[in-house]
């Protein structure tokens, strides 16, 4: 499958903006232009450092997944999974009917209509966190099952709603599951190597990056990463030793872009490999780390067992090669995650490490095969050894390596394109 550009987002209709230009200053404004091009205000360049009101910008968000939950929730019912503030939430409430049928497992009035079965008289039941709920695949089981012919389930949740199973009968068949991610350089529609730096900077979450504050942006991080070990993984996961767990994250981002090491983790915090593995599999299934397999296939000289990790908020990476890492990583994922939820390809991200040195740092696979092959540098470069060896191993691939903060744009006689960033982000989604 040949890499092509994603949609552009359908502009958010100008009536939508009545009265909110009094409260932004200019910069903030031109910020929200990217999402609004209806919005008649002059466009500029977005400054690290404008002050955006989160809740009203967020209100203006049509994310790159609306279209395709109203599509699916024509046919089953629709999980919408993904990080914990990554707006999943937002973007259902947006849907018609939602407001009126929203219902959160954390409030307590709403958790108690859950368990009576005292549902609100609306066509679209949202259900928000219920995967906390032992019984929650049952009792979404009963609901789907004994329907009117109109109503409509969404089920969000700030975990994989995939594997939260507790033991309930399976859900198989009656649900689409659509994962969303952080915003990313195409779903923003930015361009420029200097609107890269600022999305390195602040992350893809939607507070930090509508805020526009590298400080605020660092305080969000901390008490993210504070919430998900004292309730996320309190709740879903069971972990006690939250003062370890919470280390473990601290530890992790200094390890991203090399071999994940379960034994070097272990060691440093003084916990068995039993129970830091346990961590790392409950983080993953949280949305606040992902692991990637090498590609290992007919290659006798791969590596077959170590693993990579990477973080959805990829601004709390210290090396800067490793967050741009990071960041591709993400945006990779999240186009894989789309083209697989939406579309059915069978698509997956790995890396690639042989016996003999030679690396790429991402392979995108559809169907077994290597169809895209991207290696990230921060400055401009020659081909690495492990693209120029991969590339001519799988000549039907796509190969790329960009830079973050490259400028040079060719493509070698072996097919291999030398790009800055932006040049492939754009493409994604």
């Amino acid at each position: 499958m040949r890499l092509v550009a994603s949609r552009t987002p359908k502009p958010i209709p100008a009536g939508h903006y009545t009265g909110l230009a009094a409260q932004f200053d200019s910069a903030a404004i031109a910020k929200l232009g990217r999402f609004a091009p209806d919005l008649k205000i002059a466009s500029a360049v977005f400054e690290v450092g404008a002050k955006l009101p989160y809740h009203a910008a967020m209100d203006s968000v049509q994310r790159y997944l609306a279209e395709q939950v109203v599509s699916d929730l024509a046919r089953k019912m629709v999980f919408v999974a993904g990080p914990r503030q990554v707006g999943k939430t937002t973007l259902a409430k947006h849907l018609p009917g939602a407001q009126e049928g929203y219902l959160n497992w954390d409030i307590d009035e709403h958790r108690s209509r859950i368990l009576a079965r005292n549902l609100p008289d609306s066509d679209l039941w949202l259900f928000d966190e219920i995967h906390k709920y032992r019984a929650w695949r049952n009792f979404l089981k009963g609901l789907y099952d004994g329907r009117g012919p109109s109503q409509r389930i969404l089920v969000t949740g700030s975990g994989r709603l995939d594997l939260y199973r507790f033991g309930g009968d399976s859900l198989q068949g009656r649900y689409h599951l659509l994962r969303l991610h952080p915003f990313s350089f195409a779903e923003l529609q930015l361009s420029t190597g200097r609107e890269l730096r600022d999305l390195l900077t602040l992350g893809g979450f939607p507070e930090p990056w509508l805020g526009g504050s590298e400080r605020e942006a660092r305080r969000w991080s901390m008490q993210y990463r504070s919430r998900i070990v004292e309730e996320e993984a309190t709740s879903l996961e069971g972990i006690r030793d939250l003062g370890q767990a919470e280390a473990t994250l601290i530890a992790l981002p200094e390890r991203v872009g090399s071999p994940l090491s379960i034994n070097a983790l272990r060691e440093l915090l003084r916990v068995s490999h039993h129970t830091m593995s346990a961590w790392l599999d409950a983080f993953e299934r949280l949305y606040t780390i992902f692991r990637l397999q090498p590609l290992t296939g007919r290659n006798s000289r791969a590596v077959r067992k170590e693993t990579k990790h990477f973080h959805f908020d990829w601004s709390i990476i210290p090396d800067a090669g490793a967050k741009f890492e990071n960041l591709v990583a993400c945006h990779l994922l999240k186009w894989v995650h789309w083209r697989r939820d939406a579309f059915g390809d069978d698509l997956a991200l790995h890396f690639y490490r042989d016996r003999d040195g030679r690396e790429v740092d991402f392979v995108v696979t559809d169907r077994s095969e290597p169809s895209l092959l991207v290696e990230c540098k921060l400055s401009d470069g020659d081909p690495t050894r492990g693209l120029k060896y991969l590339s001519g191993k799988f000549p039907n691939a796509e190969a790329w390596q960009i830079a973050a903060e490259g400028r040079k744009h060719y493509r070698t006689a072996a097919g291999i394109r030398v790009a800055p960033a932006e040049t492939l982000l754009s493409r994604l989604v």
